[in-house]
């Protein structure tokens, strides 16, 4: 059971959405990156409950929207990073 079944279809298109926010976030020199992970959590939950009304739901779902979005960006990361190009540089 993956993070996606806890989450609202209606939700899903936040993912992406948050991954251009997270992008211009850190092309941003005044924004310190540790900042980032709140802006985009603020943001999912900020953006969730304004389309769907402020209720538990749509605060628990832009909290797993925005841990998919910060999840999924750091697996492409490592992975690319870590494992992909370091393989390729040797």
């Amino acid at each position: 059971m993956d993070l996606l079944t806890f989450l609202n279809q209606k939700y899903v298109i936040l993912i992406p959405a948050l991954w251009v926010i997270g992008a211009a976030l850190k092309n941003t020199p005044i924004i310190p990156d540790w900042t980032i992970v709140w802006i985009l959590f603020l943001c999912s939950i900020t953006i969730g409950s304004l389309a769907h009304g402020f209720t538990y739901e749509s605060v628990v779902n832009g909290i797993i929207a925005a841990g998919i979005a910060v999840f999924g960006h750091q697996m492409l990361k490592q992975t690319l990073e870590g494992g992909l190009i370091r393989k390729q540089k040797k």
